[in-house]
């Protein structure tokens, strides 16, 4: 990791409008439990419900999206990237350094939010805010790589993202049996599984199928971005 262009990545993500985005959802995540809470609806299948749908099935992806692409695309699309890219850093280093920008946003407003989310409703049972909080983690990796991937790809990232994290993630991978087994979103909860009690939380991918999956993604996007930047031109042609 370049501790400079982190910096600076992380002083562009913080001082843009999609710092108010990364924001919201968890609040209106946080927001929902308290609401149930004061409701009386905290129980383990209401917290499950609410974490399985809204947390990892809503928030995770469009968070992921946020993050993955805006460490890199703004500055593929307005030319500044040519600057960076005149430094001697190795372009290999710059993807990994942007991946775990990205990465580190997606456990601040994304896995925090859901243990903070999952503690309100009720509190440390069944291990249901940790299951939920890791299950959120690692899959948010998988979402910052892919998504960083696509900003390096294409300056469409963010239209193909919305397409990939509603239509794919959010319907055919919910609702398609067989397209489970590739959801980013069924792998975490696949970890989220793993490391709870609960009779109301199934996950049809295994972890063994599930865990080497992350990890390939996770990694593979990530070399794949640093090797897509190796063939930019400092001219700005690609």
């Amino acid at each position: 990791m370049n501790t400079v262009v982190a910096g600076i990545t992380f002083r562009a993500m913080l001082g843009r409008r999609r710092i108010v985005l990364l924001i919201l959802l968890p609040v209106f995540l946080i927001g929902m439990a308290f609401a149930l809470r004061l409701l009386g609806d905290a129980d383990q299948a209401t917290a499950v419900s609410l974490l399985q749908a809204f947390s990892i099935g809503t928030m995770l992806p469009l968070l992921g999206l946020i993050a993955g692409t805006g460490v890199i695309a703004p500055e593929i699309d307005d030319g500044t990237i040519i600057h960076l890219l005149s430094k001697p850093i190795s372009r290999p280093v710059i993807a990994q350094t942007k991946f775990l920008v990205a990465a580190t946003m997606l456990v601040l407003f994304a896995a925090i939010p859901t243990y903070a989310a999952a503690w309100i409703l009720i509190r440390g049972e069944a291990g249901i805010a940790l299951g939920f909080a890791l299950g959120a983690t690692v899959a948010g990796f998988a979402y910052a790589a892919v998504f960083l991937l696509l900003g390096v790809v294409t300056k469409h990232a963010v239209a193909i993202g919305v397409v990939y994290a509603l239509i794919w993630e959010g319907l055919i991978g919910t609702f398609v049996p067989g397209a489970r087994k590739f959801s980013i979103q069924q792998w975490g909860q696949t970890i989220a599984d793993q490391l709870t009690d609960v009779p109301f939380l199934k996950s049809d991918v295994a972890i063994g199928f599930a865990v080497p999956a992350l990890v390939i993604v996770t990694v593979g996007a990530v070399v794949l971005a640093g090797m897509r930047l190796r063939s930019f031109s400092l001219t700005g042609d690609e």
